[in-house]
């Protein structure tokens, strides 16, 4: 027997042969779906061909925690999207952390330990910062002062990084579904767990801890380590993005303080361009 699809307006048909539902995407999830994918294979794309350092710092832009706030104040409004920039803010010193510990453990172990190490930083982080609420320009500073710890405990190493290696094809395929997953994922909870929490959950370095995982697989620890040491740096710009969201959501609205911020975080992420260029060793 052929399927038939009932049209509506037809009550005989529909008795008889059920009627057929359809949830269209909303404008919302279609967006989640669309922008995050393209922006995570640019920077993936554009990272090849550079190095795991400047990869490492082109993921520091806010790939993944700025879909996720830009759908939350379209979703539940600025004030809702504010609370979580704030909670990003404190969030990225727990990134920072992950970082550090993924690279500390890394100089002497394989991925696996090390990730481990730096997912359990980033929840300790987390849970303790459940607890703290502080405004936009303190919460900056702490950031501030947390990259630059973190800097000093990632040094340079002094023997390169294995090269040659070859990212497999289901490499950037992985990477789009996990980014977009989290978009996804934590805007969709965002409402039962509030805003603080998302906000704190949204910066855990998904990307760029998968950066990580392929550069120690493929040239070891260092590899790893110059990925993660060009987070620290790309992360400045990524606080300066969720500074302006913090201060300006409410004052100026969701288009205006995009763009702001978007502009304030290309200025910084170009500042620390020179740094990240800067030979090796």
């Amino acid at each position: 027997m052929v399927p038939r699809t009932v049209l509506r307006g037809d009550p005989g048909e529909e008795k008889r042969y059920g009627r057929l539902h359809f949830s269209p995407l909303t404008p919302s999830l279609l967006l989640k779906v669309v922008l995050t994918p393209a922006l995570i294979a640019t920077a993936t794309l554009v990272g090849r061909r550079w190095g795991e350092t400047m990869s490492g710092w082109l993921v520091g832009l806010p790939l993944t925690s700025a879909p996720v706030v830009f759908f939350l104040a379209l979703d539940q409004g600025t004030t809702f999207a504010t609370t979580a920039s704030l909670a990003v803010l404190l969030g990225t010193i727990s990134q920072a952390a992950f970082a550090v510990a993924y690279a500390r453990v890394a100089g002497r172990a394989g991925w696996f330990p090390a990730v481990a190490a730096g997912s359990i930083t980033f929840a300790l982080a987390t849970v303790g910062f459940q607890q703290v609420r502080l405004s936009a320009l303190p919460a900056y500073g702490a950031v501030v002062a947390s990259l630059v710890i973190g800097l000093l405990f990632i040094r340079r190493r002094d023997s390169p990084a294995a090269t040659g290696a070859v990212a497999p094809d289901w490499d950037l395929p992985v990477r789009i579904v996990l980014a977009t997953g989290l978009v996804v994922v934590l805007t969709g909870i965002a409402p039962r767990i509030g805003a603080h929490l998302s906000g704190l959950l949204s910066p855990f370095p998904v990307y760029a801890g998968v950066l990580a995982i392929f550069a120690h697989r493929q040239g070891g620890g260092a590899a790893a380590t110059k990925v993660l040491r060009g987070l620290l740096l790309g992360l400045f710009a990524f606080a300066s993005f969720f500074l302006v969201l913090a201060l300006g959501l409410d004052r100026f609205g969701i288009g205006a303080s995009f763009a702001l911020a978007t502009l304030i975080a290309l200025l910084v992420q170009a500042s620390t361009l020179r740094v990240v260029r800067a030979p090796e060793g």
